[in-house]
């Protein structure tokens, strides 16, 4: 375990100033985004060549496998023949002359950091013993599965609405964002929680609890929510969605009086 550990963060710190340098080569550092989700499926490598890895282990393996591709299609197809994100493209502007030093610790090392943070219960299984799957790996298959289809039908609904020329002022209200205004990120907080229960058959793995609770706090309070919030201000019937819709966790529409 402890060798698995000073391996993954090598990984990380290598990981990290490649993908540094090709923002630099493009200059874009967008790249990050790319880099996030290839982050697990490098990571997860290095799990499978170095462990001897069980049933359990696999199954995790094709479910994170599963998650990235989506999320990876998804945002090639969405960001391609596009400038640099609004994100980056500002703190570009606002870092000014610390702009590289701030990209590589803050955007790239820090990214790999969490990264790992979130991975800790995939780890725990990895380098534990193999031992056959039971009920609390049918309940966390079943958690995520229902989780991952709850995303993509809210991921679907939202591309559907903004593919209308008619709805490109207008906010999404209609479906699964009537109870949310953000269900997408708050079904993509709760897939880690499926796969921290199934790490509960492995012993000493309760301390991967900060996994689900770190990227629901990424999420809700940091990266996307605050930022989206603030890009949809402009949009027509923002104020209105807003007091009625609930921020992430889907509740019944408030009644605006």
């Amino acid at each position: 375990m402890e060798s698995l550990l000073w391996i993954s963060w090598g990984v990380i710190l290598l990981y990290a100033v490649i993908w540094f340098l090709i923002s630099l080569v493009l200059k874009r550092n967008d790249f990050a985004d790319v880099a996030w989700w290839l982050w697990f499926i490098t990571l997860c490598c290095v799990y499978f060549f170095l462990t001897d890895w069980g049933e359990r282990a696999y199954l995790v393996y094709w479910l994170i496998l599963a998650w990235w591709l989506r999320l990876s299609v998804s945002i090639f197809l969405k960001n391609r023949k596009k400038p640099e994100d609004f994100r980056y493209a500002q703190w570009r502007k606002d870092w000014w002359k610390f702009f590289y030093v701030r990209s590589f610790f803050q955007v790239y090392l820090l990214q790999g950091l969490i990264m790992w943070v979130v991975l800790l219960p995939v780890m725990f299984i990895s380098s534990s013993e193999p031992t056959s799957l039971g009920s609390l790996d049918v309940l966390g298959v079943v958690l995520w599965v229902t989780w991952f289809l709850f995303e993509v039908v809210a991921d679907w609904q939202l591309k559907k609405f903004k593919q209308d020329p008619k709805n490109s002022w207008k906010i999404m209200d209609q479906g699964v964002w009537k109870y949310s205004r953000h269900p997408n990120y708050f079904w993509e907080a709760l897939l880690w929680r499926g796969i921290f229960v199934i790490s509960f058959s492995v012993p000493g793995s309760f301390y991967g609890i900060i996994s689900p609770l770190l990227i629901t706090y990424l999420l809700r309070y940091v990266s996307w929510v605050p930022l989206l919030e603030k890009r949809m201000e402009w949009r027509l019937g923002f104020d209105v969605y807003k007091k009625k819709t609930s921020v992430f966790v889907p509740l019944p529409s408030k009644k605006i009086v």
